[in-house]
């Protein structure tokens, strides 16, 4: 559902934020997207989601050519992006049913949408005041609600969890799940390894633009390697690590010591 050819970026004409990336993303996947600040995380998802142009590659959504076909790519994605920018004097209902008109949602299945992530997310009692009146979680979980609320297939992420108390990570993480187990893809970018762990199909790591590797998280689990390890090994390397052996054998410092 999400499939990406040897996509490259340049910022003005320079250096490679991105080179030569490829993966796929599959339905029913929970797919993690790992690296440092500045790996290219970001700049990938904002291409996917169609904020800025490719310097060369293919990215498509469910088969639909991101720049070429953006219009119809934008209908299937739902994008929570890590610096969100909300209409704060409207209440949240407003914003929410202004979302969903641009999307089209008829409003008997709008309502319905509305009344169910307001019962997971507990926002019920505040949805009908302005937004300048919420908390970053609140705001966060009105970010997620818009958008999911045309029930999108792609369901993309950028750092959801930051700032979150444990009970909005709680009902985040479970959103993602339950989004995931009916068939759609969620694809989240995350610096918390024991989430990603714990939650996430498969994982991709970047670093310096390229991408090191795309594998299971059982795969890495069955090396007897932690998720944490195995990408602390992968990003100073730039390649993975065959062996559990491999990775204690290192001392410690020098595993963290990332370059």
């Amino acid at each position: 559902m999400i499939q990406l050819k040897e996509v490259s970026k340049k910022y003005g004409g320079k250096k490679y934020a991105v080179k030569d990336a490829s993966f796929e993303v599959n339905a029913g996947e929970i797919f993690g997207f790992l690296g440092p600040n500045g790996a290219g995380k970001s700049t990938i998802i904002k291409s996917l989601v169609g904020l800025q142009p490719l310097t060369s590659g293919k990215m498509t959504i469910c088969g639909y050519d991101v720049e070429r076909q953006s219009v119809e790519t934008k209908k299937r994605i739902g994008f929570v992006p890590d610096h969100y920018a909300l209409y704060e004097k409207l209440t949240g209902r407003e914003y929410i049913n202004y979302i969903a008109r641009l999307y089209g949602v008829e409003k008997e299945e709008r309502d319905e949408l509305i009344a169910h992530f307001l019962n997971i997310f507990e926002l019920a009692s505040a949805f009908d005041n302005q937004m300048k009146t919420y908390s970053h979680g609140m705001k966060q979980k009105v970010a997620i609600i818009a958008a999911l609320i045309h029930t999108p297939p792609i369901w993309i992420l950028d750092e959801p969890l930051t700032g979150l108390d444990p009970n909005s990570i709680f009902q985040v993480k479970e959103t993602m799940k339950q989004y995931a187990a009916r068939g759609n893809v969620v694809f989240f970018s995350s610096h918390i390894m024991d989430v990603v762990e714990k939650l996430c199909d498969r994982v991709a790591i970047i670093k310096k633009g390229e991408i090191i590797t795309t594998q299971k998280v059982s795969d890495i689990v069955a090396l007897g390697i932690p998720l944490e390890d195995y990408y602390m090994f992968s990003i100073k390397f730039g390649r993975v690590p065959t062996s559990a052996e491999e990775v204690k054998a290192l001392p410690r410092a020098e595993l963290v010591q990332v370059v």
